[in-house]
């Protein structure tokens, strides 16, 4: 291990494989995302050529093993790679945590040897980009009551319905969809298929127009009559549901890492411009009102670092995580929207204007909050966890 002291001050300890990561990323993000993430961020554009080149350096498939064309590490480096991009741009942050954990993470956890070698490649790669889909427009955290349905017809199974707020909708290759098979409201009533760009009946709808994190392309996916082959199922018929919840447990490590990163990012710009700005003949960092806004900062972002990294120690290790993954997200998700808050207060005028980074990171931080299950619903989470003793 070795402890590293980041720009802002803050110390912590990365192992040597953590290092290599963080400091690739700084680099490759300081040549090809820094100077362009305004211009994705006004014109709402995904930069697909950008997702080829993190694919060629691993960061599209950190999480798979070598044997299928991964880089075969665990969730502390995941979470390294996914913190120092969202440090950067959150959008790009939130589309590779997406195509890791979600998309190519439920394929890695419960696809069969044949579907692994057919797909995890590619998505490792970076030659695919993945999606994923549970949300729907009636039923976002009541997914047990999704009104897509799946029926079964000989080796295939049709799909009829749509999903929305899905990151890659229109981009990607390979979406990862959960469909029902079986009775409203039952949670063994769900199945998980993979579907393929290019499937009959298979399309994106519309695509959203985001307060933040607006180079992450988010869209509607829309089947009609869509035709799966029975080889497409990921496990068993009826363990879609069940499948979902074990995959956001480690999503929710990856919306924690997300939300370190903008809260880091945030707290650097303010450290650094409170030491830049002079007023009434000294920095304003010299005044104990700033100076205690980032205290407070520093501390809650070294809080949030704790607990994700002890969620994604638990991860790699295999143990339960539910309860911590749960704790970290939601605890860094609110962080995030603190730290970005006040680097917007510390900024001031400055701070309301896109000509300084505080305005983008108070709007790609809110998000963090809300997807891959609100606050509130990793307060559900926690207390039931928590209560069952």
């Amino acid at each position: 291990m070795q402890t590293i002291v980041d720009e802002a001050g803050l110390s912590f300890e990365l192992s040597e494989n953590q290092r290599m990561i963080a400091d690739m990323v700084r680099d490759f993000g300081a040549r090809e995302i820094e100077p362009y993430k305004m211009d994705w961020d006004e014109r709402q554009a995904f930069p697909v050529d950008l997702f080829q080149k993190l694919g060629s350096l691993g960061l599209l498939g950190v999480l798979v093993p070598e044997t299928y064309g991964g880089s075969g590490f665990g969730y502390a480096e995941y979470v390294t790679a996914i913190q120092e991009i969202a440090r950067i741009d959150g959008s790009i942050g939130l589309s590779v945590a997406a195509h890791n954990s979600l998309c190519t993470g439920h394929i890695l956890q419960f696809g069969n040897e044949a579907q692994k070698k057919k797909w995890l490649p590619k998505l490792a790669t970076g030659e695919r980009l993945g999606a994923w889909g549970l949300t729907e427009a009636n039923t976002g955290s009541d997914a047990a009551n999704m009104r897509t349905v799946a029926v079964e017809d000989g080796d295939h199974f049709v799909l009829n319905g749509s999903k929305n707020f899905i990151t890659h909708g229109k981009s990607g290759h390979v979406a990862v969809i959960i469909a029902r098979t079986g009775e409203t409201g039952d949670s063994h009533g769900m199945t998980a298929f993979v579907i393929e760009k290019g499937t009959p009946g298979f399309s994106a709808g519309r695509k959203e127009n985001k307060l933040g994190m607006r180079a992450s392309e988010t869209t509607e996916l829309i089947f009609q009559d869509c035709r799966v082959p029975r080889e497409n199922v990921l496990g068993k018929v009826g363990e879609g549901f069940v499948q979902a919840l074990k995959v956001l447990d480690g999503g929710r490590i990856s919306i924690a890492a997300l939300s370190l990163g903008i809260a880091q990012g945030a707290y650097e710009a303010a450290l650094r411009y409170a030491q830049e700005r002079r007023q009434f003949g000294r920095p304003i960092a010299d005044f104990q009102a700033i100076a205690f806004k980032l205290a407070d900062m520093a501390t809650e972002l070294e809080a949030a670092r704790l607990l994700t990294f002890r969620a994604a120690d638990r991860k790699t290790r295999g143990l339960p995580v539910t309860q911590e993954s749960a704790m970290a997200k939601y605890y860094a998700s609110e962080v995030a929207v603190r730290c970005a808050n006040e680097a917007v207060q510390i900024f001031g005028g400055y701070g309301y204007t896109k000509d300084f980074p505080a305005e983008k990171y108070y709007r790609d931080a809110k998000l963090c909050t809300i997807g891959e299950g609100t606050s509130e619903i990793q307060k559900v989470v926690i207390s039931r966890s928590i209560l069952r003793g």
